[in-house]
This record gives structure tokens, sequence and C-alpha cells, in this order.
């Protein structure tokens, strides 16, 4: 719950100019992912008799269509401006001094992802969301401003994310829990072809844990080389007309989207919040606040429930105590919400003063 309640902090810094639209857009993104049956009652809500609601709105499904069809809709707004951007692409390999620069930022980054990659249930989707917000506050005169094009916004997040990837193993084949949807396939496989991940599987398969990690760092090493022998194709999609190239990403958007579920009802989803983000886009709403709602919802509901259920039996200062990484988090959100609070009240003085 804490840690939901502590990614909601982060609106702040994805809110842009507006912090009032920022909240209202996660506000929004809170009361969407409520659509669907109660997980502990299994009473429907806001289902309106529709079956596909019953299930929820899946997350993806909204990320796409806000931001990747709603760029699409944007740019196809006016097609006049179809000035090609012709890309020059010098040395593949990055600078050391610009990697000894960024080793910082990395390693924290870094470790933000394993730490919220290991928690069951968030992702790297939430790591890159809390090292992005990380970096937004630590790192001070950048060459660019975050937003318009800053390499600390790009390896932050990318940072985390790669690092959430392989901590969701943790509490996969220690406690045979699934860290985020990768994990989740993975279990199924080992349950699959006979083995049950947890504390035995240490003990009876160790075997699998050598494999998983030699796969891993194959996996990582190869990364490098693909991806700079690539870089000199991939630059040259920047240069594809507009008039060319957002058809193309509305129908791989839609080929995307449908393969998650095989279900039209996705499409029709995709391109309501599509349209939704267009019009949020064209008002100076941010986009960012309502998909971190949407993510964070459910992990924030049932752990809250899951607490008060608690609470009848355990006084909520020993649950919040109780535990090292709770009280951190804890006190974590009190010092972000000090530090939120203080530049306000410092504005609302000037305001008076004039």
């Amino acid at each position: 719950m804490f840690l939901g309640i502590l990614g909601l902090m982060l609106v702040g810094s994805l809110s842009g100019g507006s912090m009032l639209k920022g909240v209202l857009a996660a506000a929004c993104g809170l009361l969407i992912d409520t659509f669907g049956m109660d997980n502990f009652t299994g009473m429907q809500r806001y289902t309106f008799g529709k079956l596909y609601l019953m299930s929820g709105i899946n997350y993806i499904v909204a990320m796409i269509g806000l931001f990747g069809l709603s760029e699409a809709f944007v740019q196809l707004r006016d097609l006049r401006s179809v000035d090609v951007i012709k890309q020059k692409i010098g040395r593949l390999v990055p600078d050391w001094k610009q990697v000894v620069h960024f080793f910082p930022l990395t390693l924290v980054s870094s470790l933000i992802g394993i730490v919220v990659g290991a928690l069951p249930g968030t992702g790297g989707d939430i790591a890159a969301l809390f090292a992005y917000d990380t970096a937004k506050r630590t790192v001070k005169n950048p060459e660019v401003p975050f937003g318009e094009g800053a390499l600390e916004g790009l390896v932050a997040p990318e940072s985390a994310n790669n690092a959430a990837a392989p901590a969701a193993y943790i509490p996969l084949l220690t406690l045979g829990i699934p860290g985020d949807t990768c994990a989740a396939i993975i279990l199924g496989s080992l349950i699959i072809h006979g083995y049950n991940p947890g504390p035995t599987l240490m003990t009876k398969n160790p075997e699998i844990l050598g494999i998983i990690v030699g796969g891993m760092i194959l996996a990582n090493l190869f990364l490098l080389p693909l991806g700079l022998s690539g870089i000199k194709i991939f630059a040259k999609i920047a240069e594809v007309p507009k008039t060319i190239l957002m058809p193309v990403i509305i129908v791989l958007c839609t080929i995307g989207v449908y393969a998650i579920n095989n279900s039209m009802v996705d499409i029709i989803v995709m391109f309501i919040f599509g349209i939704l983000g267009y019009f949020m886009r064209r008002h100076k709403f941010p986009v960012g606040p309502m998909v971190l709602g949407i993510i964070l919802s459910s992990l924030i509901e049932k752990n809250l429930r899951r607490t008060f259920s608690l609470c009848k039996t355990t006084p909520f200062f020993k649950l919040i105590f109780g535990s090292p990484l709770s009280t951190v988090l804890f006190l974590a959100i009190i010092v972000l919400i000090v530090v939120q609070i203080v530049p306000v009240k410092k504005l609302v003085k000037r305001f008076r003063h004039q």
C-alpha cells in the first residue's frame, strides 16, 4: 500500500506546468481501474451490464491508447508540417566521459529498479517512473531540460526498467510469487515442466537457478551489440514522412492490442482512450498521471483493504512499523509530502505579498 501511495507522489513531477490538472488526471486513472469485479466481495462495479468490463480495463490497452494512438492523432492533426529531419549518426559506441558522468545516476536508478522490481505486483513500469522522478529531483542543471531531450531522463528509467526485469525473479524463485507478467509466464512454464518455484526449488532443482541466471547474462551480453548494430536502421524511422509513419503506427497499435487477448473490444477501448488522450493533449492535461493512477489503483486498493482487515486483530501502528520496509516507505511518504507542501506555501506567500 505504501509503495502505491509513494508512487502517487510522482504526480507532481509528471504534471508539467499545472499541478491541479495532474491531480485530476491521476484521480480519473484511479477511478478507471475500479471498473470490474471487486476482488474481495465479487460484486460488480461500473460494469453497466457489459461482460467485457467485468474483468476491468487492461492498463496496457489504456497505455497504448493514451500514449501511442493519441500522439498519432496529434501528429495527423496538421499534415502540412511534414518536414523531414535527416538523422546524422556519428560514433555508435558511447563516449567514455558520458559513461563515467552518468554512472552514479545509473547505479542509483538500478538500485531503485531492483528494490521495486523485487516487490510482487509492481514491475518495470513503476520502477521507471520512480527512477525518472528521482532523477528529475536530484539532477541539477542538466544540459537540456527534462521533457525536452535530457539524457538523464533516458538513462534513469531505462536503468531502472532493465534492473526491475531480473529482480522480478527474486520473489518467483524464493517464494513462488511472480513479480510481474513475464515472471508469471515463467512460473506457469516451470509448473508445466514439473518444477515447483519456491523455497524447495533451490534444494531439489538447483540447476534451474543456474540456467535462468545464465540466460539473463547471455541476453544482456547480446543486447549491446545487437542494439548498436541497429541504431542506423532505427534512426531512419524518424525520416519517414508523417503521412506514411502515423498510419503505420496506428495499425501496429491495433495489431498489438488485439494480440493481447484476441479481442475486438480491446481495440474499441484503445480508440476510446486514444481520443481521450488526444483531447487531453489539446487542453494541456498531462497523460502520465492518468496512466500512473490506472497502474497503481489496484495495488493501493488491494493492500489498503487487506490492511483494514488486519487492523481487526493487529494495531495499525504495529502494521506500519512492524517491518523495516514498511517503516522506510512510510517515512519516505512523509518526506515527499513535506517537500511538495513547502514550495506550495512559498507560492502562496508570494501571491499574498503581491
